[in-house]
């Protein structure tokens, strides 16, 4: 509530206006309804003020399409004015179940598939705009994020791209590296985190989970994630454990040096439950040979937290691995397409980050700071409380 006092004294940027990509349809209507909510729930004498004529209203998606030629070719098409709006363009450049005709064969729409789109959106909106921002939970080409021999730079050329099409603000999660926003160091870019919607829906699907330092262990399946590892540790009190990546350097597979072994650095999991974070999830093997190695230590359950589930290899492997017992569950956001089969799995849960999109757009419309919003400390501190006395209740 205390966040929509804020707002409630605070005047908004523009009308606001989200334009939700074909691709970020579900996202975008859940976000909506929260924003339509929130408004509603404001004191109506802030709105006493003509400036507020359109702040209260069902709806504030706007209808754009990206229709196709026979050739494969698009345009961006917007169906109403955005004169003057601060406009919202999400969209989930991972979101492959979406398909397209190019001379009588199906395309699968990729990554720069999204991404053309999401320049034509904007080029739609023609400069009228009072303010564009682009949502993009997923950051396009993020793992191109530096240069190693002779490799193009793609997400900072990306990044630049969309700030001479006008872009004001970029907000994207869990970027693979955030340092990547050096590339437009004048414009502003917003790299959020979801570890309380994690601990929320982890403590969902597990109630009994014990927090302490005899009971739980946090763990970085790699050198990449440890920052990620680390707030969690400090934030629950607990230990944390790292995993390293030897390679072999003298091949190359799928564009990479493949894995030859995973070693473990940190005190004995025997008996612990075990926090294993990490920002994607893309075939799923690197992960699952982590969790196996951990319960191969003597783990007691190994719960897998991770922002974006790709799984592009499908979801085989996990449904094995769960089977075999070496992995208790499998946290993941609904920031990027999700397989409607994954829903089904006995270990899997979402962790819903619509509201928290929600209160990023708006914030982001009223001009208000959003420190408390990427400070989630004390939001979890008050969950694990509330947990603690849940568990205190049922002794």
């Amino acid at each position: 509530m205390s966040d929509l006092k804020v707002l409630e004294r605070t005047l908004p940027v523009a009308p606001l206006k989200i334009a939700a990509l074909e691709s970020c349809t579900e996202l975008g209507k859940k976000v909506n309804d929260y924003i339509v909510q929130f408004r509603k729930d404001t004191s109506k004498e802030a709105l006493s003020s003509p400036v507020f004529s359109s702040y209260q209203m069902d709806n504030y998606l706007i209808e754009c399409h990206c229709p196709r030629f026979g050739s494969g070719e698009a345009k961006g098409l917007i169906k109403e004015t955005v004169r003057g709006k601060d406009l919202f363009v999400m969209v989930d450049v991972c979101n492959y179940s979406l398909t397209y005709s190019v001379n009588g064969h199906l395309n699968h729409m990729s990554p720069d598939d999204h991404y053309q789109d999401l320049k034509r959106i904007i080029s739609a909106a023609n400069g009228k705009a009072h303010r564009v921002n682009v949502l993009m939970p997923f950051l396009y080409e993020s793992r191109q994020h530096k240069r190693t021999k002779r490799e193009s730079l793609d997400c900072a050329m990306a990044l630049r791209e969309l700030v001479d099409m006008g872009v004001s603000n970029i907000m994207t999660f869990d970027a693979h590296d955030p340092r990547v926003q050096n590339a437009i160091p004048l414009i502003g870019f917003d790299n959020f985190n979801p570890p309380y919607q994690f601990m929320k829906a982890l403590l969902r699907a597990e109630p009994d989970l014990i927090l302490d330092k005899e009971h739980l262990m946090i763990v970085s399946p790699d050198e990449g994630a440890m920052h990620r590892a680390v707030y969690f540790s400090n934030v629950l009190g607990v230990e944390m454990g790292m995993f390293y990546k030897r390679r072999d350097y003298s091949t190359i597979v799928n564009g990479k040096n493949p894995i030859v072994a995973h070693e473990f650095l940190g005190s004995d999991v025997k008996g612990k439950d075990l926090i294993v974070v990490d920002d994607m999830i893309s075939s799923g093997e690197s992960m699952l040979d982590v969790a196996k190695q951990l319960k191969d230590r003597g783990a007691a359950r190994v719960f897998v937290c991770t922002t974006f589930g790709l799984f592009t290899n499908g979801m085989e492997i996990f449904d094995d691995y769960y089977s075999k017992g070496y992995i208790d569950h499998l946290i993941t956001t609904n920031l990027t397409y999700l397989p409607p089969e994954t829903l089904n799995k006995p270990y899997f849960t979402v962790a819903d980050m619509s509201k928290f999109i929600a209160l990023i757009i708006d914030s982001m419309n009223h001009d208000i700071s959003i420190g408390a919003v990427l400070d989630p400390t004390k939001r979890i501190h008050a969950l694990l409380e509330r947990h603690k006395k849940e568990l205190d209740a049922k002794k």
